[in-house]
C-alpha cells in the first residue's frame, strides 16, 4: 500500500484539457488522519466541472501512452476556468471504503477496519487520505457501495429543509426534482410533514416521483405549466426555492408563480407587491444560459447563490455530527441510491462512458470502483 492510482484534472492556459491516470505514493497519516481504501466513488453533477471544465468532449484523443485523454476547450470559454489554468488538480468529492491505515490519535485508531464515507475532493483513487473529521462512520453490516453517496446528496437535502426553518419559510420548490438528490428531499420532506413542490420535465418524472408519494409536482414542459405551478405554491404556501438548472426562466417563472399566490387577495394599488420574501437560491448549474428574469414579482424578493459546505459551515458541530448519525442509521431508506453502472478509473476515462455519465440522465447513476 506504497502506490495508489489516481485519476487528475488540468486544465493549460493553452486551452487544453487533460483527463490523466497517475501513480501517486500513498501519503502517510498524520496523528488525526486516516487512509481510506476507496472501494465506491460516485460521479456526481458536481464532479463534473471540476473534471471537465467547459472541454468539448466531442474532440476528445488520447495521447500517445493511452493514459491522458486529451480535448480542447470550446472557444471563448479559457477565462471562465482562469483560476485552475494550470493546475492538476484531483477530483472526486465523495467516496465510501474500509481504513486500512490511521494516525496515533484514539479518534484515527478507532476507525482501523471500518466502513467509512468520506468527502475530500479526492475519491478518484486506491487510497484516500483525509481528518478524522472528514468520515461519516457507517454501521456494521453497511457495505462501501451502499455507503458511497453519504454526503453530497444526503446532506444537500438535509440542509435545505433545515435552511427553510433557520430563514422562516413553511415550504419548499425543488427544480429538477426527479434527481437522486430529489427523491432523498421527497423522503425527508414526507417523513417530517413538510410540503414539497416538485419542478420535473417529463411526465414519467411526475409519475415516478408521485408513486413515491410526493403530492405537488409539476412539469414545466407541459402547455399549463404556469398553472399548475400557481396551483401548487398556492396550495403549499411555498416561499423558497431550490434551483439545480440556474439558466433559463424558471427562477423567474417561480417568483412570479409565489408573487401571484402572494397578492391574489391584495385590494387597492399594489405598487410593490406583496410583502412576503420570496426566496430562490441556486445550487446547480445543469444549464450554463443566463438565467432570465422577467420581473413580475414586487420588490420582496431574492436570488442567490447555496452552497452545501457553507452551509454546514454555519452550523454548531453538535448539528453536524447529528446529520451524519442520521444519514449512517437511514442509508438504506432515506437515503438509499441505486447505481445503474459501475466502472473502473481506467473506464471512467473512456469517451462512451464519459458521453454516458456526463449527460446526467434521470436513472442514469455511475459508481467509480477503483479496485475493478
Amino acid at each position: 500500500m506504497t502506490k495508489s492510482k489516481q485519476l487528475f484534472s488540468t486544465i493549460s492556459s493553452k486551452g487544453e484539457l487533460s483527463f490523466s491516470l497517475v501513480e501517486v505514493d500513498v501519503p502517510k497519516p498524520k496523528p488525526h488522519e486516516v487512509v481510506v481504501k476507496i472501494e465506491a466513488a460516485p460521479i456526481n453533477p458536481s464532479d463534473m466541472w471540476p473534471m471537465f471544465g467547459p472541454a468539448d468532449l466531442r474532440a476528445a484523443s488520447f495521447s500517445d501512452d493511452g493514459k491522458t485523454l486529451k480535448a480542447p476547450l470550446h472557444k471563448g470559454m479559457l477565462s471562465k476556468v482562469k483560476p485552475r489554468l494550470d493546475q492538476t488538480l484531483p477530483i472526486g468529492n465523495e467516496g465510501a471504503g474500509t481504513v486500512v491505515a490511521a494516525g496515533d490519535s484514539p479518534q484515527a485508531q478507532a476507525l482501523i477496519g471500518k466502513t467509512v464515507a468520506v468527502l475530500s475532493g479526492a475519491t478518484y483513487t486506491e487510497y484516500c487520505c483525509v481528518p478524522v473529521q472528514a468520515c461519516i462512520v457507517h454501521n456494521e453490516g453497511t457495505t462501501p457501495r451502499q455507503a458511497a453517496s453519504s454526503f453530497v446528496n444526503p446532506l444537500t437535502a438535509l440542509s435545505m429543509v433545515e435552511t427553510m426553518r433557520q430563514e422562516g419559510h413553511q415550504a419548499l420548490v425543488h427544480t429538477a426534482a426527479a434527481s437522486s438528490l430529489g427523491i432523498m428531499l421527497n423522503k425527508i420532506c414526507i417523513q417530517a410533514g413538510v410540503d414539497l413542490v416538485n419542478i420535473v420535465r417529463k411526465q414519467e418524472q411526475v409519475d415516478m416521483l408521485e408513486a413515491l408519494g410526493a403530492k405537488y409536482v409539476v412539469n414545466s414542459s407541459a402547455e399549463n405549466f404556469q398553472k399548475d405551478l400557481y396551483k401548487a405554491i398556492n396550495a403549499t404556501g411555498a416561499t423558497l426555492a431550490f434551483d439545480a438548472i440556474g439558466g433559463g426562466t424558471v427562477v423567474s417563472d417561480i417568483l412570479t408563480a409565489m408573487e401571484a399566490v402572494g397578492s391574489k387577495d391584495a385590494t387597492g394599488f399594489n405598487t410593490y407587491g406583496s410583502a412576503q420574501n420570496k426566496q430562490v437560491y441556486i445550487y446547480g448549474g445543469l444549464d450554463f444560459s443566463p438565467s432570465v428574469l422577467n420581473r413580475a414579482y414586487g420588490m420582496t424578493w431574492g436570488i442567490g447563490g447555496w452552497l452545501l459546505m457553507r452551509f454546514l459551515g454555519k452550523l454548531e458541530i453538535t448539528q453536524v455530527v447529528a446529520m451524519h448519525k442520521r444519514v449512517a442509521d437511514e442509508i438504506n431508506t432515506t437515503f438509499a441510491l441505486d447505481f445503474s453502472d459501475e466502472i473502473s478509473l481506467e473506464e471512467a476515462m473512456q469517451p462512451a462512458n464519459i458521453a454516458r455519465y456526463n449527460a446526467k440522465k434521470t436513472g442514469e447513476k455511475f459508481l467509480i470502483n477503483p479496485s475493478k
